[in-house]
Parts: structure tokens; C-alpha cells; sequence
């Protein structure tokens, strides 16, 4: 940006602020990103080994890296990993179901109920839009009977650096020694969360979209990661649900003009977008 001689040059606050905003108002892709645990239903026998996968579940927004964690009962099953790790990369990553180049920066760590991983792409300029497998995970069951669940606890997706938003997630449910049907209510209804109005002033409306019933939790965090409010959405049904906020911080204060990450949580599922506040 060049400033002539009869104009002064804002504040350094000023120009960062418009700056996020462009990136806020230009870089969020229009699509959702729908991911979830495959199959939804799993029939399994007791002690047997088997795979779920992280599967992006129709065309979407377009990202080049994720991050996801996943949760499970370590009762009821029994992580394997593969050796080597790089074979629990997907086939989006790897380029065996996509264009991609196939060079990735994938990292994973197994940490109690816990499954943490990341992948993204090292070629410039390349991007993915799914459908396809984001990565394999390979379970071993217990002896026992019964019904637990796999959870996509939550799922971030960037682009180009920016992040990607909505993210639609959905678990899986696995039965050992029991016959689930395919139309058994599994968790893999949607989920997403929209910032209205976008940028707001003063304060925004989130409409939160639901088929399952459930406690709506939204949390809201500056580009830093900080906790800047959380606000209670209370149980509901399925539907469109609307939490308020009122521009403020925790402490009752206005925030200042930026962007802001906006993550609900209801069902066992996550959605997220960004809202852009300006003065």
C-alpha cells in the first residue's frame, strides 16, 4: 500500500485490522466441508480386526491440509497402528483418488482414548475438494459384546493457510457381536453454524442447523486461540436454533474490530465459521 505525501500512514493496529478483514471476507470458501468416520454403522465380531476411515463425504470447500482428533472407547476397542505410519494416509492426500501430488507433511500421535493426525500438502499451489479418504484408522474389538462409538471429536481444514469453514463432522457406530442395521440411527446427521450478519457490527446472530437434538455449546476465539466468550445455546431439537452475542468479551467489554473463530458443539459434532466485527 503507498501513501502519498499528503496522506499519513494509519496505525499499525488499523492496517492489521484491515487486513485480517479482507482475509476474513475473502478467504472463507462459500462450501461446506463434509467429513465423517466410514462406515457409519460397522458390524464387527468379537476380537476381530478391522479399518474405519476419515472419509470427506461429497464435494466441497477446497482445502490442501486437516487436522482431526478421535476419540474411542480403549474398552471396547483396540487401536492398531500401521507400519509404516504413511500407510494410514489417504488416498486424497497421496494422489491415488485425486490430482494430488503425493508429497505430504503428515504427522500422528496416539495419546490414551486419543488419536491425533494431520496431513497436508507440500506441492505449491495444489488443493483437494473431495469426495475421497483423508486417512485409515485399523481397530482391533473386544471379546465382549456390544455397541460403542467412534468419534470425529473435532476437524480443522485450511487452505492456502486460511481456514476452511463450516466443517460438518459425524461419528460412526460400531457393533461387536451385535447387528446394527443400516438405517439405525447413527450419528451422521448434519451439522453447521452461520454467522449472521457477516462482517456485524456491534454483534451477530449464529444460526445453528441440526437434525439431532442436543446441547448447543458456541465458543468464540480470536485469531490467537484465545477464549473470548462462550455462550450457552441450551438443549434443542432438531432444527435451526439462534444464539445471540452482543459483540462483548468475557469480561463485558466491546471487542475490538477483527475476526473471530466461532466453534458450536452439539451432538458429539462440530461445526465452525469466522465472523468479521467492524466498527
Amino acid at each position: 500500500m503507498i501513501f502519498g505525501p499528503g496522506l499519513k500512514r494509519p496505525p499499525a493496529g488499523v492496517l492489521a485490522t484491515v487486513l485480517a478483514l479482507a482475509v476474513a471476507l475473502a478467504g472463507p470458501a462459500a462450501a461446506d466441508v463434509h467429513v465423517a468416520v466410514s462406515p457409519a454403522t460397522a458390524n464387527v465380531s468379537p476380537g476381530a480386526e478391522f479399518d474405519l476411515t476419515i472419509e470427506v463425504t461429497q464435494a466441497g470447500a477446497e482445502f490442501n491440509r486437516f487436522s482431526a482428533v478421535v476419540t474411542y472407547d480403549t474398552t471396547a476397542l483396540t487401536f492398531l497402528p500401521a507400519s509404516p505410519l504413511s500407510l494410514q494416509e489417504g488416498c486424497l492426500l497421496t494422489g491415488l483418488c485425486s490430482s494430488a501430488c503425493g508429497a505430504t507433511f503428515h504427522q500422528f500421535a496416539a495419546r490414551n482414548d486419543s488419536l491425533l493426525f494431520s496431513d497436508g500438502l507440500l506441492c505449491s499451489g495444489g488443493s483437494l475438494t473431495g469426495p475421497g479418504t483423508l486417512y485409515r484408522l485399523h481397530f482391533r474389538a473386544a471379546d465382549s459384546a456390544q455397541v460403542t462409538t467412534v468419534r470425529l471429536r473435532e476437524a480443522k481444514f485450511w487452505n492456502a493457510g486460511l481456514i476452511v469453514s463450516p466443517v460438518v463432522t459425524a461419528d460412526a457406530l460400531v457393533g461387536i457381536g451385535v447387528a446394527l442395521a443400516v438405517d439405525d440411527p447413527a450419528p451422521r446427521a448434519a451439522l453447521a453454524v452461520r454467522a449472521v450478519p457477516n462482517p456485524a457490527r456491534g454483534g451477530a446472530m449464529f444460526a445453528i442447523e441440526s437434525d439431532r437434538p442436543g446441547e448447543r455449546r458456541v465458543e468464540i476465539h480470536d485469531l490467537a486461540g484465545r477464549l473470548v466468550r462462550r455462550l450457552d445455546g441450551g438443549p434443542g431439537g432438531p432444527g435451526t436454533a439462534r444464539v445471540a452475542w452482543d459483540g462483548r468479551d468475557r469480561t463485558g467489554a466491546r471487542v475490538s474490530p477483527g475476526v473471530y473463530l466461532v466453534t458450536v458443539r452439539a451432538g458429539g459434532r462440530v461445526a465452525r465459521t469466522q465472523v468479521a466485527v467492524i466498527e
